[in-house]
């Protein structure tokens, strides 16, 4: 499974747990430490905690091993580190705060067809 695969299926995993606003973005013409972000916000520190979970859960299976978790639920915001891909799972507040998406608006978003 290549990046772009890893990155789509996180975010297939994200949505069937029911996170919010998810979003994947291929960084690798700007960046050298990642080929992917993926971004999802959830209502609670619960929510992101269980999502970052079913997370590395759902990748696991598929012989995807996180390298890095940083962050806590109490922070609002999990970094999960797979290498290639960086996903975000942040609460509502946060994700409006830093908004990642802007810093990283001239680059590639991926269209997701995700279903409800």
């Amino acid at each position: 499974m290549n990046s772009k695969e890893t990155a789509i299926l996180a975010a297939e995993i994200l949505n069937k747990k029911k996170a919010q606003d998810i979003v994947c973005i291929y960084i690798g013409d700007k960046s050298s430490f990642a080929d992917y972000f993926v971004l999802a916000s959830g209502n609670s520190e619960r929510q992101i905690k269980a999502l970052s979970d079913d997370i590395d859960d759902g990748l696991e299976k598929e012989q995807i091993v996180v390298k890095s978790v940083e962050g806590q639920p109490s922070s609002g915001w999990i970094l999960m580190d797979y290498g290639d891909i960086i996903i975000n799972v942040l609460t509502t507040e946060m994700r409006q705060r830093y908004n990642i998406e802007k810093v990283w608006g001239d680059c590639e978003f991926l269209e997701l067809d995700l279903e409800d």
